[in-house]
């Protein structure tokens, strides 16, 4: 089915990464004007033709989170009135993606209600990213793709001498997404036994499930927010005798000095992807920024052309 011209839009949350992918695909970003007023309402103004045309908004959740989603909503509600032929969100960070479960009595699954909103404005698809949890696509009521940023991360790795090399989980939660990494580079895995002693006491490192004394670890989560949890894994994993530590995930959320406290445990190195902007005062000499763009722009290409997303990953 034809959908029009490609045309791709940014929102003002990652400009930079939306540039990125235009370039790879080889067209300009789309004209558009965003204007707050002094009140915080939002405007966004569409300035060239989209009629009958497919339409791709890049709208990452980096702060302020709220500013932005409202302002990707807006977006694409307008592109909506000026007769776009299909409307796709690409949010590469997922917002509210952590909360997707009704785990305490009286709360919201925000992650299910940012579904619901994305869809009311007028959104044909989402494109994202390393969801939190792969229950969050059963929330859209649209299609929806998930790429996946570890074949980046791993090209990365792959660069350095592995052979004396383990990957470890944080927690058993990790597992699975840890499964990915141990395939693609055909390396052992070990997980951190957390546990707790009381029903108000927070999960602490009780035991390593695998061999890691004397071993390169490398720690690899789906996003590093304040890095508390990584702090603790590396201290456990040197008590528990590893010659090095890495961490990497793939969003790098990095909320207050997450990068400074992480810099300065005994880490060699800090990956993350550029799926959220790291600001130049967050940056160390630890910290290497990975893009993802290429595969986001090759993504939003197989979509325009009616081209399978998995294929990429084969």
């Amino acid at each position: 089915m034809n959908f029009g011209t490609l045309k791709v839009f940014s929102g003002s949350s990652h400009p930079k990464f939306t540039d990125d992918i235009c370039s790879h695909l080889g067209i300009p970003a789309g004209r558009r004007e965003i204007v707050t007023f002094s009140n915080q309402n939002i405007m966004t103004k569409i300035s060239e033709s989209v009629r009958g045309d497919d339409v791709f908004v890049v709208q990452t959740m980096a702060p302020p989170v709220n500013a932005h989603i409202m302002e990707a909503l807006i977006m694409i509600d307008a592109l909506r009135g000026a007769s776009a032929s299909r409307i796709t969100a690409v949010l590469p960070y997922f917002p509210y993606a952590r909360s997707d479960k009704k785990d305490q009595p009286r709360i919201s699954i925000a992650a299910r209600l940012m579904a619901d909103l994305f869809q009311t404005a007028g959104a044909d698809r989402v494109l994202t990213m390393n969801l939190h949890c792969a229950q969050i696509q059963g929330f859209l009521r649209i299609p929806s793709d998930q790429l996946i940023g570890g074949p980046v991360i791993s090209e990365h790795l792959r660069k350095s001498d592995l052979s004396n090399t383990v990957l470890v989980a944080s927690d058993v939660g990790e597992v699975k997404d840890l499964t990915h990494y141990a395939n693609r580079l055909d390396l052992p895995m070990a997980i951190i036994d957390k546990r707790r002693s009381g029903n108000d006491e927070k999960a602490k490192a009780h035991s390593v499930i695998g061999d890691v004394e004397g071993k390169d670890a490398i720690l690899l989560d789906d996003e590093i927010a304040s890095g508390g949890t990584m702090i603790e894994a590396i201290a456990f994993l040197i008590k528990n005798g590893v010659t090095s530590v890495r961490c990497g995930a793939v969003h790098g959320v990095l909320t207050s000095n997450a990068t400074q406290r992480l810099s300065a445990t005994s880490l060699d190195e800090i990956l993350v992807c550029d799926t959220i902007p790291v600001p130049e005062e967050k940056l160390t000499d630890k910290v290497k920024v990975l893009t993802v763009a290429p595969m986001f722009a090759d993504a939003i290409a197989r979509i325009h052309s009616g081209k399978s997303i998995s294929e990429m990953f084969d």
